[in-house]
């Protein structure tokens, strides 16, 4: 699934290459998905995008927020697949659950085998939605700052326990932050995943907020992570330290095998040495 640094790379780039294109014909799914989250019925969707426009193109944690002027905003969030620019006289896709053609005989495809959302809304009724609707500050807001951080576990551990791991992956507490960047947030903190958030020293909490921002930050600048592709099918450049194949191996800062575990519905890998 995409987080944070990919989404943010789709948007330069959609930016850069689409605004201004007009939309010739929309088209949702021609292959059935009940992961797949439509809020138009296919005649809707290809009535209404029908000679638009493409706007900017914005981020908002895991969503990817794109402007059809005039009056709409497509949403298509929480993605795990691919998100495509085809030049003319490409081949489409065998199967897609959103095609948008271009004037210019380019086209863009959206296709996956998890689950996401491919919504179009009146302008301004896309902040409605949930999980974008009260969205909490993401690791690239200005406002995400080490005192908004220390505040934000504070209140959580008023109300109950919560671990590492749950702050960075679960119920969008940090937007746009998933499984996948957390074992590296994490190994380079020095945290273990399982560690309660309520023994956090400030020393700890500080780096926890400074992993965070150095990874995404990293992460970004290499195109995203290399088991992901962007726009034009390539992968990303940044290369998980923590993952199924560091299983084992040894750890880049003490030299103990690195292990795995399942935790919160899913795996995580940690340097027993360095993550206690």
């Amino acid at each position: 699934m995409f987080e944070i640094p990919e989404i943010v790379n789709f948007a330069r780039q959609m930016n850069g290459l689409l605004i201004g294109k007009t939309i010739k014909t929309g088209h949702l799914g021609n292959s059935p998905h009940k992961f797949v989250w439509y809020n138009r019925t296919p005649q809707e969707f290809e009535q209404i995008t029908r000679n638009k426009k493409v706007g900017e193109i914005r981020t908002m944690g895991r969503w990817l927020l794109t402007n059809v002027e005039p009056g709409y905003v497509l949403v298509i969030g929480e993605w795990g697949g691919h998100i495509l620019f085809h030049q003319p006289e490409s081949m489409l896709p065998t199967k897609y659950h959103l095609h948008l053609q271009f004037d210019d005989n380019s086209f863009l495809t959206a296709t996956t085998q998890m689950w996401g959302a491919v919504e179009l809304y009146e302008q301004g009724r896309e902040l409605e939605r949930q999980y974008i609707q009260e969205m909490k500050l993401t690791p690239l807001d200005e406002g995400f700052t080490l005192s908004y951080f220390t505040d934000l576990i504070e209140t959580i551990t008023k109300d109950k326990k919560q671990s590492v791991k749950g702050l960075l992956t679960q119920d969008q507490t940090i937007p746009g932050l998933g499984n996948s960047i957390a074992q590296d947030i994490m190994y380079l903190a020095r945290l273990h995943p399982k560690h309660d958030l309520q023994t956090l020293t400030e020393a700890e909490i500080q780096a926890l907020f400074q992993s965070i921002l150095e990874t995404v930050k990293t992460c970004i600048q290499k195109g995203g992570r290399n088991d992901e592709f962007d726009l034009f099918n390539q992968p990303g450049g940044y290369m998980r330290l923590m993952d199924k194949n560091s299983v084992g191996k040894p750890c880049l800062q003490c030299g103990s095998q690195i292990e795995k575990a399942q935790y919160l519905g899913g795996a995580i890998y940690f340097c027993p040495t360095c993550q206690k």
